[in-house]
């Protein structure tokens, strides 16, 4: 048995990466997607294409719905989805606010439909055991988390650079280190941020720079960045040990090997593809198995941090 998913957009995500996750995922079947430009959606291989998004979302064969829209068309479609019964995995960041965020679950659960935010990294092993060794006290109580995601060059008219399209650098890559520290810190309770933040574009934040006092003598530092050289980092130091990724794709390997710094020990990892892991694992909870999800309690974490820190 396998889950029929239709795909709102075929952009870059959905040409290079994600449509192809779906064709991979055992549990999965990429049934139909929607593009305005038809022949897009045609080209990653769906057994329908539609050139308008409502009809992958009034066709009875679609079970689930992905969007890979605009971060600003998230929300409505988000809604449209649910009413029309589906089950909805929508790119990071899910919406724009909390109360958004907050709305958008509620709907799922009065629905009784599936609502999971696309943070694909957060299903790579790697990630996962990064997670798990904060958690279980492996490494001593947390005191220090370091997330960076950093790049240069989006382009003129990228909707990155509009703050009506859901823009900037703490929307866009800000929210894959907080969502690796909500892993990793399951009881932030209180959030003081300092804040260097440097405007671009249409008035979005090019680069967000922050130092978190969690409480409990618990720091962390995030930067996010469109102007800053290429790296992501990602280490988190317990009173008795540290884990660091070494290499600089702590968000967005694929489909390679990776390692693991723990202490003096490195671990490794197998090449995997976290994207089709995230279809198949939500396929899989579809069909009633127990795979792991991201909750909608990281979601909403990461949701109330970035108001905190906008």
């Amino acid at each position: 048995m396998s889950v029929r998913w239709g795909v709102l957009g075929a952009g870059w995500i959905v040409q290079q990466a994600t449509a192809q996750a779906i064709h991979d995922a055992p549990r999965a079947r990429l049934a139909a997607v929607a593009s305005r430009d038809l022949e897009r959606a045609r080209r990653v291989n769906p057994e329908r294409a539609y050139d308008q998004y409502q009809h992958v979302l009034d066709d009875d064969s679609v079970d689930a719905v992905y969007i890979a829209l605009a971060n600003d068309q998230h929300t409505p479609w988000i809604h449209r989805a649910i009413a029309a019964g589906k089950h909805v995995l929508c790119e990071k960041p899910l919406t724009l606010t909390l109360e958004d965020t907050q709305a958008a679950f509620q709907a799922a659960d009065a629905a009784g439909v599936l609502l999971v935010e696309a943070a694909w990294s957060m299903w790579h092993p790697r990630m996962q055991r990064i997670a798990q060794l904060a958690r279980t006290g492996a490494l001593g109580p947390i005191q220090h988390f370091l997330g960076t995601f950093t790049f240069e060059g989006v382009p003129d008219g990228n909707y990155r650079l509009d703050p009506a399209l859901g823009g900037g650098a703490l929307l866009d890559i800000g929210v894959y280190p907080l969502h690796a520290l909500v892993a990793c810190l399951s009881d932030i309770t209180q959030v003081r941020p300092e804040i260097e933040r440097v405007t671009g574009g249409l008035g979005v934040d090019m680069t967000t720079k922050a130092r978190l006092d969690l409480g409990a003598d618990r720091h962390a530092s995030i930067v996010a960045s469109f102007a800053m050289p290429e790296s992501q980092r990602l280490m988190v130091r317990g009173s008795s040990g540290q884990v660091r990724v070494p290499d600089d794709q702590a968000f967005t390997t694929w489909r390679e090997a990776t390692s693991l710094e723990v202490g003096e020990t490195v671990e490794t990892f197998a090449p995997t593809d976290a994207y089709r892991d995230m279809f198949e694992a939500v396929s899989g909870r579809i069909l009633g198995r127990d795979d792991w999800l991201l909750a909608p309690e990281r979601s909403l974490q990461v949701a109330q941090l970035v108001d905190a820190l906008r």
